[in-house]
């Protein structure tokens, strides 16, 4: 049975195949090329990776992955089709679920969202109830610097808080748009907010923590 990940994994390849190597992305200033080199990196350059945690590392990554992208584009959507090397982590499929669902979600979603005619995708039960829970125990990391409180509510009422503090923005929507939205792709994520307009003024002013 395929996995989410993998799911993911090969409708991004095949975004990126159709789209051609200098089409946007909502990285920004990133094009599909750009895009394309960062995946592989994170697979198969563990050491170049690491630059995205480790600031004095950040020299390193952005080197190797100029790399890359200067490779024939046809072999980046190879490698990422292909998948991690034989020896890496990412071959088990725990850890490559764990890791790789909303890496890949958020990243097919930055191919499709920055094409002017894109629309947004009905998601299948299972895999919005995958990606919340990915919500639910990512949230509070990657909203702990925020100035106002977060409050993430799906359609079902179920939330997650991502920020605890006064004022309170609460954001509704399906897993999916909220997870761009915390992701930092605020700006194409399908959502309602709620909340004092001083306090929704400075969270759309904060950047985000994004992939």
């Amino acid at each position: 049975m395929s996995t989410h990940a993998k799911r993911e994994r090969l409708l991004l390849a095949d975004l990126l195949e159709a789209a051609g190597p200098e089409a946007p992305t909502l990285c920004e200033g990133w094009r599909t090329r750009d895009l394309a080199a960062h995946v592989v990196v994170r697979e198969r350059r563990p050491d170049a990776a690491a630059g995205s945690l480790v600031p004095m590392l950040k020299d390193r990554q952005d080197r190797v992955q100029a790399e890359f992208a200067d490779k024939p584009y046809e072999e980046l959507i190879k490698l990422i089709r292909t998948g991690p090397p034989r020896l890496s982590p990412f071959t088990i499929k725990q850890v490559d679920e764990g890791a790789n669902v909303v890496e890949f979600y958020v990243h097919t979603e930055d191919v499709r969202r920055a094409q002017p005619d894109w629309s947004a995708r009905e998601l299948d039960p299972v895999f919005a109830d995958a990606l919340w829970s990915r919500l639910e125990r990512s949230a509070r990391l990657l909203g702990r610097k925020l100035p106002v409180g977060l409050v993430l509510r799906r359609p079902n009422g179920q939330t997650a808080v991502a920020h605890r503090g006064t004022p309170v923005v609460t954001v509704c929507g399906e897993p999916g748009e909220l997870t761009m939205y915390l992701y930092g792709r605020q700006a194409s994520a399908k959502v309602e907010i709620d909340g004092e307009p001083e306090a929704i003024e400075r969270l759309s002013e904060t950047k985000q923590l994004g992939l």
